[in-house]
């Protein structure tokens, strides 16, 4: 109960058929981190970042909240942002939902889940912006996946309103956001089509001079 042994014995079996196809894959990705890409999605256990677009430690590094959230005082996110986007030199910050996410469902409705629902406030904020639009489609399902899709815009957004994605861009630095989401019914990514790259493709009214 303690020891959880078989997650030890998955890991040894895991790591054994890395170095059979790459025996020297562990020693080069001690040596150095280098991926092109920071990944900002959901901690729901179904939306592994890696195994979704089947890339090997090390291609991407990843953050994830409830809700798949940019909140401009959370300093754990923007930790994060500053340390890929300046240190790591990444070329591409992808935001992605996922259809049916719970930290969604919950903001859409009026009973009180404890201390989530402060996290959660924004998400609820936006539901009540929208509201008409949400609440003109015919059944929960679709009101819930489009206000996960309208998250995602939100949140691209929300990275590129940061100092820090602004200040890369002035700089001169090769950065794309984008946001994407995925279907965890078909394991599935949709392109939301919504990919900023420059400080001219936000509103004025964000930009930092």
């Amino acid at each position: 109960m303690r020891i959880l042994g078989h997650l030890f014995k998955n890991n040894s079996i895991w790591a054994t058929k890395i170095k059979e196809s790459d025996p020297d894959f562990f020693i080069k990705l001690s040596k150095q981190q280098n991926p092109e890409y920071l990944w900002i999605g959901c901690s729901d256990s179904r939306v592994p970042a890696n195994e979704i677009v089947d890339v090997m430690p090390g291609e991407i590094f990843v953050h994830r909240n409830i809700a798949n959230l940019v909140i401009h005082t959370d300093m754990n996110c923007l930790s994060v942002i500053q340390y890929a986007v300046e240190i790591l030199k990444v070329k591409h910050i992808i935001v992605c939902g996922h259809y049916g996410c719970g930290g969604i469902q919950a903001a859409m409705d009026n009973h009180e889940h404890g201390l989530i629902d402060n996290w959660i406030r924004t998400i609820k904020d936006m539901y009540h912006s929208c509201r008409e639009r949400i609440d003109a489609l015919e059944n929960d399902k679709e009101k819930v996946d489009l206000l996960c899709e309208l998250n995602v815009i939100e949140q691209v957004a929300n990275v590129c309103h940061t100092t820090i994605v602004q200040n890369a861009w002035k700089s001169g630095q090769e950065l794309a956001v984008h946001g994407w989401i995925y279907s965890i019914k078909n394991g599935i990514l949709k392109d939301l089509n919504i990919c900023t790259t420059s400080l001219d493709e936000i509103s004025q009214i964000h930009r930092i001079k």
